[in-house]
C-alpha cells in the first residue's frame, strides 16, 4: 500500500533557526511548513542568559513546554500578575489566549525547551501585547 505525500511520516533534523515575533530565535521543527502537520507545531527554543520575550499570547492555541536545561521565570495572566519558575525537567501548560512573558534571570546560563503548540503554522496565532510589557519586572 502506498501513501500520499500528505500522509507520509517526516523526519526533521532541525538546523535552520528563525526569529519569532516574541523576540526569540527558534530552531525549526515540526510545522505545517516543514512537515505538512495539520494540528501541531513543535520547536526548540533556547533563551539566552538575560533573555526576555515580548508580552504575547497565542490566540486560539494551547502551548506545552518541556524544559530541557536551565530555568525561566514566566509571567502570565491577563495583567501578567502571576509568575512561575520552570526548571529542567518541568512541563508547563499555557492555555489558549493566556498572556505570558518568559524571562531568563540567569546572566550565565541559557535555558532550552521543547515547545509544542496546537497551531501548525507556529507563528500565525502570536499576538503581541505591548501594553503589558511594563507589568513584568
Amino acid at each position: 500500500m502506498s501513501s500520499s505525500p500528505a500522509s507520509d511520516c517526516k523526519l526533521i533534523r532541525p538546523a535552520i533557526p528563525y526569529d519569532g515575533k516574541q523576540g526569540f530565535s527558534y530552531l525549526e521543527g515540526i510545522s505545517k511548513e516543514s512537515s505538512g502537520a495539520q494540528g501541531i507545531a513543535m520547536m526548540l527554543l533556547t533563551v539566552p542568559p538575560g533573555g526576555r520575550a515580548k508580552a504575547h499570547m497565542h490566540e486560539g492555541h494551547e502551548t506545552a513546554i518541556f524544559v530541557l536545561s536551565g530555568e525561566v521565570e514566566c509571567f502570565y495572566g491577563p495583567n501578567l500578575e502571576h509568575r512561575v519558575v520552570t526548571k529542567a525537567g518541568d512541563m508547563f501548560y499555557i492555555p489558549a489566549g493566556m498572556p505570558h512573558l518568559p524571562v531568563n534571570r540567569s546572566q550565565t546560563e541559557s535555558c532550552s525547551a521543547v515547545i509544542a503548540r496546537t497551531d501548525p503554522n507556529e507563528q500565525e496565532s502570536v499576538v503581541l501585547l505591548p501594553a503589558l510589557e511594563r507589568l513584568a519586572d
